[in-house]
């Protein structure tokens, strides 16, 4: 954050630049962080240092033609760099070439062995290429190399995940949130390993899942999850109230998927049930929307929740008219 103020003092400094642009990607700042380093790149257009960061970002966002623009751009500036080869392989990783991308971190490791990046990224290959073990040994590299380095602690965490031996990736994913606690992508990790069958211990889970929420889950995974673990245990308000805030969340983002279908439905049943009969029929009437297997429970559900409206009007008529003619 320091380098982002001094960027305003100094914004002719290529160094703060670079800074700046990298806090802003640590801090998972895109956005931002792309802006700099294409101010960056500009400014130096046969600079390489942090490129490889930009790199990630251009990944991150699927941004093809950009990073193969940039690849290209390194080789023709300097192919020996080992910024230049971590580029090269983000370029073959986003094409899902993963041989190939293995092959460039690879080269930048014999160029620096103690090239932290590459070590990280070759492991999140292995994970991609079904080769645990590989992974695994990439990862302890970036560790021993800096025990600070969370991406390799959250990358043990997943490959143990993919092995189901959930213990261990509790081990290694509090080790990341330990470095990094306000990353929801942590807390919603441990949470997963907390449901696991091996553990179940539910209410771990659910407290790891609202720090993910109040740390600002950008995934959107953790009010689902948190909804979906009260309603297990039969805390159905809890489970509405959370269910309501998951549906202003997907409505926001523009989801349309299975995920909004069961949320619709469940807050259709719900204030059914407890007779929130406006609210449901509002529910009711957006699954409607979706079309689908769930179609016709919905028109049911629909012709259900009108009839109980029709009948709570005229048992209202009915006292209404009792009571002024007492």
């Amino acid at each position: 954050r320091h380098y982002i103020d001094l960027q305003k003092v100094f914004p002719e400094s290529e160094y703060v630049l670079a800074q700046a642009a990298t806090a802003h990607y640590n801090l998972r700042q895109f956005d931002e962080a792309q802006s700099l380093f294409e101010t960056l790149h500009k400014k130096s257009p046969h600079r390489i240092e942090s490129m490889d960061i930009y790199s990630n970002i251009l990944y991150v966002k699927e941004a093809y033609a950009a990073l193969s623009h940039l690849a290209h751009h390194a080789i023709l500036t300097d192919k020996y760099k080992p910024e230049t080869c971590c580029i090269i392989g983000n370029y073959y990783s986003l094409r899902t070439q993963h041989e190939k991308a293995v092959t460039y971190f690879r080269r930048a490791l014999k160029l620096n062995r103690k090239y932290l990046s590459a070590w990280t990224l070759m492991g999140h290959e292995y994970v991609e290429m079904k080769n645990p073990e590989a992974a695994i040994e990439a990862y302890r590299r970036a560790v021993d190399i800096n025990p600070r380095d969370y991406r390799a602690w959250y990358g043990l965490g997943q490959t143990y995940e993919v092995l189901r031996m959930p213990y261990y990736a509790l081990h290694y994913f509090r080790q990341a949130t330990k470095l990094r606690p306000g990353d929801a992508r942590f807390w919603c990790a441990m949470g997963q390993c907390y449901e696991s069958e091996e553990l179940n211990m539910q209410d771990a889970a659910l407290e790891c899942y609202k720090n993910a929420e109040n740390r600002g889950d950008r995934e959107g995974i953790a009010l689902a999850k948190i909804a979906d673990l009260y309603r297990k245990r039969g805390d159905y308000e809890a489970a509405y109230l959370y269910n309501k805030k998951n549906i202003e969340r997907l409505d926001t983002d523009g989801v349309c998927n299975a995920d909004v279908v069961a949320t619709l439905m469940f807050l259709t049943q719900h204030c059914k049930g407890t007779g929130r009969l406006h609210e449901s029929e509002m529910y009711c009437t957006r699954l409607l929307d979706y079309g689908g297997n769930h179609t016709q429970d919905a028109k049911s559900l629909l012709k259900e929740i009108r009839l109980l409206k029709l009948n709570t009007e005229e048992e209202f008529d009915e006292e209404m008219s009792e009571s002024m003619s007492d």
